[in-house]
């Protein structure tokens, strides 16, 4: 039974950790993403949450890095 316990604890701290990203545009800003961007093939365009919770959407031509935090 604390076998079960230590397992499902265990699984629940893997799966509440995300990692925030950082992406440094080629104008200079740098805007903080909860969670790894993804980016859409067919438009090109990387898609992030903001700090606020917000979908957001940038083109992959205006970033110049992506760090993860």
């Amino acid at each position: 039974m604390k076998q079960w316990i230590f397992a499902a604890c265990c699984l629940l701290t893997l799966a509440g950790c995300s990692s925030d990203y950082i992406i440094n545009t080629t104008d200079g800003q740098m805007i903080n993403s909860q969670g790894k961007p993804e980016l859409d093939d067919e438009t090109g365009l990387l898609q992030y949450e903001d700090a606020d919770g917000n979908e957001q959407q940038i083109p992959q031509s205006q970033v110049k890095q992506l760090i993860e935090r």
